[in-house]
């Protein structure tokens, strides 16, 4: 497997000396700055990746491509969006840059309601309660419709934490839940979260399932032709939120995208901690079945609790059993090397890790600290280095 690292650019308090002490080989970035919707220019992509094989690696995958609100919405002529998505696409196939990471989740982007809760030796993860986003959909959006989305049990708790909190506990939720958007140009407050919603209203399950299926089918044969592959990043949480429904949560729903436009080029990042965040989900399982179209894996791990909550864990010690899905991801590369792919290496990248030791003090992207990160990676090359020695037994 290929390890690489997110980093985001000139807006990444790591640089990429600091990435070359982990021991990653490949990046894993996008052009933050630019405005969802613009064209990427091929000489700023061209640019960025001098940049980084100056450093000693290669851009192995971009993430994201992001897809502007209005495709999500089908909000009116599209054709100049597409026509950018299109054209970014051309410019950064021309630079030798062919797998997109992306994501189809209305709105936001991952969501957590904590980004520093404690860890029992010592450290911070990122958290979601499922008390603290009811209160922020029922008290403080008055969003009466969610008392159908949480539990009695749930909605007690989010009273009692909303009537304990002060204006700062409030705005440091909301602040929580928008930094799920690296690089974004909108942050929203309460009034502005409310108006963004109602821009999504009468848009249930079926009609973005519509959308997304557009998409896929503007966009799919363009990749084709390119020599590029799409790998859509499951929903994080893997459950509607705020009303918006969520449509990249579940074996099922891979199995429609992947049939919706049926092409290698549209394919999945496995993000094992999205997917084990639901309690349905047999993460191994799900690589297993899918593996002829994962183009990119996310490998963390999450500890969930019974109401819907649940946090960031150590890689090796969550409730996903990471050995046996790292070792249906080599079963992979081990046939498609066998098939004659020359291609045959799956791209992977330790995600969120605990912040642990200094790395509050840099003061990085949530979710992505330094030495936190470089445990993760760590653990994972250990697994990857013991279970090819052992010749990985097929499950």
């Amino acid at each position: 497997m290929k390890e690489s690292w997110r980093w985001y650019g000139p807006l990444d308090r790591i640089s990429l000396g600091d990435v070359a002490q982990t021991g990653a080989s490949s990046i894993v970035t996008a052009l933050h700055e630019i405005p969802y919707g613009e064209i990427w220019p091929r000489e700023i992509i061209a640019e960025r990746k001098a940049g980084i094989m100056a450093a000693g690696f290669d851009w192995v995958v971009v993430e994201s491509l992001p897809i502007h609100e209005r495709i999500k919405r089908n909000d009116g002529d599209l054709s100049g969006l597409f026509a950018n998505y299109r054209q970014s696409m051309a410019n950064l196939a021309a630079e030798g840059i062919k797998t997109i990471c992306y994501n189809f989740m209305p709105l936001l982007d991952w969501t957590r309601t904590d980004l520093a809760a404690p860890v029992a030796n010592g450290g911070s993860c990122l958290r979601f309660s499922a008390p603290k986003m009811a209160a922020l959909e029922l008290f403080m959006l008055g969003r009466s419709a969610a008392r159908e989305d949480y539990s009695a049990d749930v909605i007690t708790a989010a009273e009692l934490w909303f009537r304990a909190s002060t204006d700062a506990d409030r705005a440091e939720l909301m602040h929580s839940v928008m930094s799920g958007l690296p690089g974004a140009f909108e942050r929203y407050d309460a009034d502005g979260l409310k108006a963004a919603l109602k821009r999504y209203e009468g848009i249930d399950r079926r009609a973005l399932r519509a959308h997304y299926q557009r998409f896929l089918e503007e966009i799919i044969p363009a990749a084709e032709d390119l020599g590029m592959r799409f790998c859509v990043h499951p929903d994080d949480p893997p459950r509607d939120i705020l009303g918006l429904p969520r449509i990249v949560s579940a074996a099922d729903d891979i199995a429609w995208i992947l049939n919706a436009v049926d092409s290698p080029a549209n394919g999945l990042t496995l993000c094992a901690g999205s997917l084990g965040a639901n309690p349905d989900n047999d993460v191994p399982a799900i690589v297993r079945k899918f593996a002829s179209r994962i183009w990119f894996a996310h490998l963390r791990n999450v500890r969930k609790d019974v109401d819907g909550s649940f946090e960031e864990a150590a890689h090796l010690s969550g409730d996903t059993d990471m050995v046996d899905l790292i070792a249906a991801l080599l079963q992979e590369e081990a046939r498609r090397r066998a098939s004659g792919d020359k291609d045959w290496e799956i791209p992977f990248r330790p995600d969120h890790g605990h912040e642990l030791l200094d790395d509050a003090a840099r003061n990085t992207h949530p979710g992505y600290p330094l030495i936190g990160r470089m445990r993760g990676l760590a653990e994972l090359r250990g697994v990857i280095a013991g279970l090819s020695y052992a010749g990985t037994p097929a499950s």
